[in-house]
This record gives structure tokens, sequence and C-alpha cells, in this order.
């Protein structure tokens, strides 16, 4: 059996250091994982994230159409990251930490990388997409309120705000991946998907996959903009999305895993 990154530095007397080697351990054999399913498992898992990440959708609709209250809102959309980390699914934005510190790793490689986010990125959209159809038809008194709230994306300008919360959107969902991987307990990871929930959500920063099922359930429901207003929104969210997720958080904590990675790399080779 392969040694641990944490045995091969021989740090037995160093509690911090051994929690960070076993929480990069873990990262680096999930991130591995995940990066050799094929496309069906890729497709699939990101299939069920887009439909499970769209019961916190609807959740903070009816919160927000009940109480005007983003806050509120935000924290009612917990549900849907409890859902993708008890269901074991993922969301395109999960995969900036993870994946990548296996590939910094050589665990894997960049065109492994590049079908787990294309593929799991547009397969989060379809589930999305056809949950907010089934939302809007079954509660119709959910679409106007999407409608209302999608159009704080779609007529924001690209400027330097916009900019700020994609960012922003990318590095806090990245963080609480992190956070899910560091901590020890299920109730520490349920209590990260709800920190997280609330941060993306109830500041109602720009994200991706979570903002496009607000836009989804909102065109569904006859929004007066349409899939091109979206698409003009979507491409930068997305763009910063990622960004966010690897320059402010995963840069930073690759560098500090800077010795694993190299003893890691060496194991793998």
């Amino acid at each position: 059996m392969a040694e641990s990154a944490r045995e091969r530095l021989g740090e037995t007397d160093a509690p911090v250091e051994d929690q960070v080697a076993q929480a990069f351990d873990r990262i680096v054999d999930e991130g591995a994982q995940r990066l050799h399913r094929s496309w069906r498992e890729v497709l699939t898992t990101g299939l069920a994230g887009g439909l499970e990440v769209a019961t916190g959708v609807v959740a903070m609709l009816a919160v927000y159409a009940e109480t005007g209250s983003h806050l509120l809102a935000g924290l009612a959309f917990g549900i849907g990251f409890v859902a993708l980390l008890l269901a074991k699914s993922e969301l395109f934005t999960e995969g900036f930490l993870v994946p990548v510190t296996a590939v910094v790793a050589g665990r894997a490689g960049l065109g492994q990388l590049g079908r787990l986010w294309a593929g799991t990125l547009i397969a989060n959209l379809i589930g999305g997409w056809l949950v907010m159809w089934l939302v809007v038809h079954a509660i119709p008194e959910l679409g106007a309120t999407a409608i209302e709230s999608g159009r704080a994306f779609v007529e924001a300008p690209l400027d330097l705000r916009s900019v700020c919360l994609a960012l922003l959107a990318g590095a806090f969902i990245t963080l609480m991946t992190r956070m899910q991987h560091g901590a020890d307990s299920e109730a520490g990871k349920l209590a990260a998907a709800v920190a997280g929930a609330f941060l993306l959500a109830g500041l109602v920063l720009f994200h991706s996959v979570l903002d496009s099922l607000v836009l989804f359930g909102a065109l569904h429901a006859g929004a007066p903009y349409g899939y091109g207003d979206w698409l003009a929104w979507f491409w930068y969210t997305t763009l910063f999305n990622v960004v966010g997720g690897l320059l402010v958080v995963t840069s930073l904590r690759l560098v500090r895993s800077k010795e694993l990675i190299e003893r890691e790399r060496a194991a793998a080779s």
C-alpha cells in the first residue's frame, strides 16, 4: 500500500502538519478518482448535481418571495449544497481545488481536468434547466420571483463590481470545498455547506451555475430577456469564477503544500 504524504515526510510529532498532510492526501486521492472517471460517469454525476442544487434554488426563491430578504433566502439555499454533499454529486465550481491539486501532484493530466470541467458544467446546466422547467410549471408564482431576481444578472454591466462579484463567488465556493475536506466530521462538512450557500446566495454573488438556474426559471416563466442575455452574463461569470477559485484559494493552498506536492510527484513518477 502506498504510504501517505504525511508518512513520507516523517511528521509524527507535529499535529498541525499532520492534519495538513492528511487533508492533502484526501484531496489528491479524491481528485485522482474524479479525474479518471469515464465520460458517462462525469456527465451523470454532473447531471445529478444540477438536479440537486436546483432544490436549493427552489427553496431560495420560495423564501425570497415570502420575505423579500436575500439573507434569509441564502440560508434556505443551503438545502442545495447539503443535497450535493450527502448525495456525493458535484458542481462545476467545486472542481477548482480537488482535481487541480491532483493534476499538480502528477496523478492526472490537463486533458482529464478539461473533460471534468466541461462535462460537469454542461451536465449541471442541463439538469438545472430541466428542474426549473418543472418548478415553474408546478409552482407558477415562483416564476415571477425568478424574473425579478434574474434582472440583477442580465442587467449588470461588465464592470469592476460584476468582476468582483464573480471572483468572490469562485473564491468562496472553493474555500467551502477546502473547509469540507479539512473537516473531520459530517457536522463540520454540513456547516461549511450552509456557510458557503449563505455567502453565495445571501450576498447575491455571481455564480455561473446557481444563478443560471434562476435565469432558466425566469426564461421558462416568460421573462422579458432571452438566452442571449443569459450568455452575455454567463461567459464572464464563468471565467471569473474560475479565476477566483484558482488564484485566490487554490494557488495559496498549493504554495502551502509545495513540499507535499513535490514528494507526491516523485512518488507518482
